[in-house]
């Protein structure tokens, strides 16, 4: 991590200018919670995003995809319980009544407004709630209002997600906050998440476009819950330059520290989706080192932790590190089996600590050798149950390819996995 970033509380509102709310519309009708949320920047900001790669867009999807393409951007509302998935003319219809419905209510142009929606795919979204609140909602928003907006994204999340980190460039202070939301249908190349991210940094629009596609690559597309990528996936970023600091509008230094405050934030939500997985108990972390070069030891990574056998494992606290191998042999990527090794580690018998901000910090720990070479070892099979039965594991697995690491994470699969998603439309 980059020597000045530290941790600030705020999420999404922790940026100068940025305010956020929550409220509840009742898309859902068991819904008890806020279901629609929405931040404002009192300056016009630069703006990117990225979308899911699944041919089957929701419609708040294709909306935003046209209303960002200008790179500027004012506002965003999200709701949850509904996806707005499937639902033809009338759900573009619907998609652009909540953005209008936004920008109303805050003086902007329908334009000026990011879209988004989660929940049941094929059912028409009752816009005329969201419309019924908005006015309520917007003269709510607030700095603190984060922590309503952050629970109105949740679907099947058992926590909210959010950190804010803040750096200095040129003397000044810069502040990126973020929020999202994830649990399941999520696998490579994001999934059913929802991701905003806010910053007072001072940045041009290509610059921005050009960090966030570079920042995803090694956090949020490093992420595999159960395979599905889902119609609905966003990840945006908006920039009001409020931190005044000088416009980046090249690669050079201060981009590249805006860049590791970027990587920061998202690796920790990616973490933090991977952790939360449907019915998951534990999270999962490969890192691949030696590889021979970094998408490599990225892809290798990402199909381990893809593959339902080795997750199944992981949920069993079986050491099983033959269906690792096997994942590493169908990737399709270049590595030398003969000159492979195998670890499992965890905070076992470790000490913990917690930093205000941060997860809890871990001093020790252990870790177990399983396959040495290319040849099987003959492992404490206690000790390895024991590792395994942390809330957090991981998988090294140490090559002699190359000099690139790259890390994934994911979760075990369990049965309330099955259980979550075997009623989720009733």
């Amino acid at each position: 991590m980059q020597s000045d970033i530290r941790f600030v509380e705020g999420g999404v509102t922790a940026p100068a200018g940025f305010t956020a709310n929550g409220i509840l519309c009742r898309i859902k009708e068991s819904r008890r919670t806020n279901d629609t949320a929405l931040i404002f920047s009192e300056k016009s900001c630069t703006a990117a995003g990225v979308f899911t790669q699944n041919r089957v867009q929701a419609e708040s999807v294709k909306l935003t995809k046209k209303n960002i393409s200008d790179g500027r951007m004012q506002a965003a509302v999200a709701n949850s319980g509904n996806a707005n998935a499937c639902t033809g003319k009338q759900g573009a219809e619907n998609a652009y009544r909540m953005a209008k419905s936004a920008a109303d209510a805050l003086g902007l142009s329908p334009d000026d407004v990011i879209v988004c929606s989660t929940g049941v795919i094929g059912q028409q979204l009752p816009v005329e709630k969201i419309e019924a609140k908005m006015a309520e909602l917007a003269a709510g928003l607030s700095k603190k209002g984060h922590e309503e907006a952050r629970v109105a994204i949740m679907t099947t999340d058992t926590h909210y997600k959010e950190c804010a980190v803040q750096f200095t460039l040129g003397g000044r202070i810069v502040t990126i906050g973020t929020m999202c939301k994830g649990s399941g249908m999520i696998h490579i190349n994001m999934g059913t998440m929802l991701g905003f991210i806010t910053t007072d940094c001072a940045i041009s629009a290509p610059m921005l476009d050009k960090a966030l596609r570079e920042s995803i690559l090694g956090t949020y597309n490093c992420v595999s819950i159960d395979g599905d990528t889902s119609t609905n996936d966003t990840l945006t970023i908006m920039a009001n330059g409020m931190a005044e600091n000088r416009e980046i509008t090249e690669a050079g230094a201060d981009y590249d520290a805006f860049l590791a405050a970027l990587d920061e934030v998202n690796t920790v939500m990616a973490k933090k989706i991977a952790a939360d997985g449907e019915g998951a108990s534990r999270l999962i972390e490969c890192t691949v080192d030696g590889a021979k070069d970094v998408p490599t030891a990225r892809a290798l990574a990402k199909e381990v932790i893809g593959s339902n056998l080795v997750k199944a494992a992981m949920f069993g606290k079986d050491a099983n590190w033959g269906r690792i191998l096997c994942a590493l042999g169908y990737s399709g990527q270049s590595f030398t089996p003969e000159k492979t090794s195998v670890y499992f580690s965890s905070s076992a018998g470790a000490q913990r600590y917690f930093t205000p901000g941060q997860d809890d910090i871990v001093n020790g720990g252990q870790k177990i050798k399983v396959f040495d070479h290319g040849v099987p070892l003959d492992f404490d099979e206690e000790l390895a149950e024991k590792i395994l039965s942390e809330e957090a594991v991981e998988i090294l697995v140490t090559m002699e390819d190359g000099p690139a690491e790259g890390r994934a994470w994911g979760c075990d699969l369990t049965y309330d996995y099955v259980k979550i998603n075997g009623d989720y439309r009733t």
